[in-house]
């Protein structure tokens, strides 16, 4: 019983009781209804602080007062009013969430940033697909270079449903690839995947690590160190840019002789 009972205090300290309305509220549904003396002796408080916690759960609706003092008493509510509170704070919270939505744009547009580039490096496979979640963030096309035999095998389950959440965001991408057979394969899934892929000989241009270029970021896995990178600099991406054009045009070339 007093395990049961050390859980139940674990418990709910977990869901946002404090140590004193923990004790206060079991001793209150244990007794049913009492006085601020009779439920303070039962939770072993002072009467004062009994008075303050019974407040607080009244607050909460966990508790509800009937009569006048001094013959006052309290009633403890049915627990099912925890999970009413809980959901009740949820809705709250979410419309806070979107209030901070509207104005995020506008306290960026005011923040002063410095020009220093940020590097933010993530390890295994979270890490991993951490970086390729933050591709969907991006507002423009992703210039990318990808060997997909090395994405698939590093994350495997993840990029069917990544393609979906990114096609379905309207993200597009251009990809220098490595031909391959499942290279080939997604190719063929170009057009519902919102990309487009210019292949290059695997004998001489098979890359592992995958670069995303977008926004002002430049993603970088490397499925064999399994370590995730983003570079946050306007410059380097701006000049990662302009090189992957002139990539793109070479491989497009080539992506013509392999056809041939």
């Amino acid at each position: 019983m007093e395990n049961e009972n050390l859980d139940l205090k674990k418990s709910l300290e977990y869901i946002g009781f404090s140590e004193k309305e923990v004790v206060v509220y079991l001793a209150l549904l244990e007794l049913g209804k009492g006085t601020v003396t009779e439920i303070s002796r039962k939770a072993g408080i002072n009467r004062p602080t009994g008075y303050h916690v019974l407040a607080s759960l009244s607050v909460k609706e966990l508790v509800k007062v009937s009569g006048k003092e001094p013959k006052q008493e309290y009633v403890a509510e049915s627990p099912d009013q925890i999970e009413k509170m809980l959901s009740n704070k949820i809705e709250k919270d979410q419309k806070f969430i979107n209030e901070a939505k509207k104005i995020i744009p506008e306290l960026k547009s005011i923040h002063n940033v410095t020009d220093r580039p940020k590097v933010f490096f993530y390890e295994g496979e979270e890490g991993l697909e951490k970086v390729y979640e933050d591709t969907l963030t991006s507002h423009e096309e992703i210039r990318a270079y990808a060997t997909v035999d090395d994405m698939h095998r590093g994350l495997k389950n993840y990029f069917p449903e990544y393609y979906k959440r990114r096609a379905g965001a309207g993200i597009s991408i251009r990809a220098i690839v490595p031909k391959t057979e499942i290279g080939i394969e997604r190719k063929s899934h170009d057009e519902e995947e919102k990309r487009e892929i210019a292949f290059v000989p695997k004998d001489k241009y098979y890359f592992s690590p995958e670069i995303n270029i977008y926004d002002n970021k430049v993603m970088i896995a490397s499925w064999r160190e399994k370590l995730g990178i983003i570079i946050e600099s306007a410059e380097i991406a701006d000049a990662m840019k302009k090189i992957y054009e002139l990539s793109w045009n070479e491989a497009k070339r080539l992506d013509a002789e392999l056809n041939i």
